[in-house]
């Protein structure tokens, strides 16, 4: 964009009348941090990160499923290949949840208002050589978080955009270590969905308990992005959720379901089977549940735990199974909270979400998710041009302490180790950061 227009509406929006803006906020996070990252040689596929595909052949032994990735973390640093051990520096080295937003209502009358947010999330460091900010680019970019306009009233509160599900907003705030190195999402691997298309409704509280339910229209595509024409319900997915909150007690109990044809795309092209494996049948439905129990800053004491069980994970037929739990504690003494946390991750054996042709290249969804973030025992099986692949997955177990010190309620700095142990060999990660945020 123009930087003469970028000039002339920021001064357009200091000189309207204040009245005009009056219901409108604005607000953001900045978080960064300074990290120490160790990664051993079969960690990469599901270190504290994600795999970015590059094209290249598995690897027919006990490493990781894919090929290149970018080490040791979500988009930051150089590719390396699985298999190679990578110890180093790094500034925010997985998602800190940077964020800047706009939120604000207007008074309908009769108890009823109209609400609004849009809220992009900011990548405020860059990988080597991508210096555009706005340019899409891996670890470097601007995204969309939760933007919607809604309804609220004595009723409830309903809205329609982009929103967290009801599945992950339960656990909010259980998670002592959010938005860091030993965020829960990134250790134990808890599924948390922020849904592009949501129709949402949160209850009122009564007593403490609130309800909260969700719909995701599917808009001809699957929940791996993949266009699919025959994918037209309106709830081709959804989520529930019971939250129960009163004064340090806390319960939270949900549902998510990503029905059967999100995963369509993965029936084999040969035989209609899952991943053309012969005798899979086709994609199930994918459905998890998660609970969440904790006693919240009682007299400076706070411990918590989650639980969450998948079935037909990425809509496997069979065998497809995961459990995952984790237990969180910290005691905050004048304006710091030393924490801790334990959390274990164990799958059964499952196929993988994608399939090899012939030629090396990677066909179909290229996520790289074996049932969960761990994978052992590479495995092929042969169909008439395509080689499907899946693991037969363990389990790890993962822990972080940290110590935060708040300088104010907006300013905090924060310090933090944490590891993975996994059954693979050499599949570990470990990191220690140094981070700071603060909120406006």
């Amino acid at each position: 964009m123009n930087k003469k227009l970028i000039t002339l509406a920021v001064a357009a929006a200091l000189a309207a009348p204040a009245a005009a803006m009056a219901d409108a906020t604005l607000y953001g996070k900045i978080n960064m941090s300074i990290d120490y990252v160790q990664t051993d040689a079969n960690a990469l596929a599901y270190g504290p990160g994600q795999i970015t595909y590059t094209g290249q052949n598995a690897i027919p032994d006990n490493r990781a499923i894919s090929p290149t990735v970018v080490a040791p973390v979500y988009g930051r640093l150089y590719p390396v290949t699985s298999g190679q051990k990578y110890y180093g520096w790094d500034l925010n080295s997985n998602e800190r949840s940077s964020r800047l937003g706009v939120k604000g209502s207007e008074d309908l009358g009769n108890g009823l208002k109209a609400i609004y947010q849009i809220e992009f999330g900011v990548e405020l460091s860059n990988p080597p050589n991508s210096d555009n900010i706005g340019s899409g680019s891996s670890g470097s970019y601007i995204t969309m978080r939760n933007s919607f306009v809604g309804l609220a009233g004595n009723w409830g509160t309903f809205v329609v955009g982009r929103h967290d599900t009801p599945l992950k907003m339960s656990t909010a705030k259980l998670d002592l270590f959010e938005d860091t190195l030993a965020d829960y999402n990134w250790t134990v691997g808890f599924h948390d969905v922020r849904a592009n298309n949501a129709i949402a409704y949160v209850s009122p509280t009564w007593m403490g308990l609130q309800f909260a339910g969700a719909i995701i229209p599917t808009g001809g595509a699957t929940a791996l992005g993949i266009p699919d024409n025959s994918n037209t319900s309106i709830a081709s997915a959804y989520s529930l959720a019971a939250i129960y909150s009163n004064g340090p007690f806390y319960a939270s109990v949900a549902y998510e379901n990503l029905g059967k044809k999100n995963f369509d795309a993965l029936n084999g092209p040969v035989l209609g089977n899952y991943l053309g494996v012969p005798g899979w049948g086709n994609a199930d439905a994918w459905s998890y549940w998660r609970a969440g129990l904790g006693i919240l800053d009682w007299n400076g004491f706070t411990l918590d735990g989650i639980y969450e069980s998948h079935q037909h994970f990425l809509g496997a037929p069979t065998q497809a199974n995961v459990q995952m739990w984790q237990v969180q504690g910290g005691y905050a003494f004048g304006n710091n909270m030393l924490k801790g946390m334990y959390g274990r991750t164990d799958a059964q054996n499952c196929v993988g979400a994608g399939y090899l042709d012939n030629l090396g290249g990677v066909a179909g969804p290229r996520n790289g998710v074996m049932c969960g973030p761990m994978a052992q025992n590479l495995s092929i099986a042969s169909g008439d041009g395509y080689t499907p692949y899946y693991a037969n997955n363990k389990n790890y177990s993962s822990w972080a302490v940290g110590l935060d010190h708040n300088f104010s309620k907006r300013t905090k700095v924060y310090l933090l180790y944490t590891a993975t142990d996994s059954k693979v060999p050499e599949a570990g990660w470990n990191g220690l950061s140094l981070g700071m945020s603060h909120s406006f």
